[in-house]
């Protein structure tokens, strides 16, 4: 599947890539990791978000958000975020819930 490259481009310059953040093709996307740990990704269209679990029911009442969905089964601590609501800040929104979310974990 292939992925929307200006919402992969905004990611990139809004995560400003560096030691801690990297981008790596998976999912048949892009994901950007912190410290090891994805963090966002982009999909087909969509922002994928590793969300914390007691961000989740906010993250899911935001417009464009859906649970992620994984061949049939919703995936625990993972958000999809339709990309025609991504405006930049929205974006901005998302990408430090993300990064929030991705630092808690331990680095790999």
């Amino acid at each position: 599947m292939a992925y929307d490259e200006v919402l992969a481009e905004r990611v990139r310059e809004l995560l400003e890539e560096g030691d801690a953040v990297v981008a790596k093709k998976m999912f048949g996307g892009l994901v950007f990791t912190v410290t090891g740990n994805t963090a966002v990704g982009v999909v087909g269209d969509d922002l994928l978000v590793r969300v914390a679990p007691d961000d989740t029911p906010q993250a899911l009442a935001q417009p464009g958000a859906r649970p992620f969905e994984v061949r049939g089964r919703i995936s625990k601590g993972w958000v999809i975020v339709a990309g025609e609501v991504l405006d930049d800040h929205v974006l901005d929104d998302w990408l430090q819930l993300g990064q929030k979310a991705a630092a808690a974990r331990p680095p790999k």
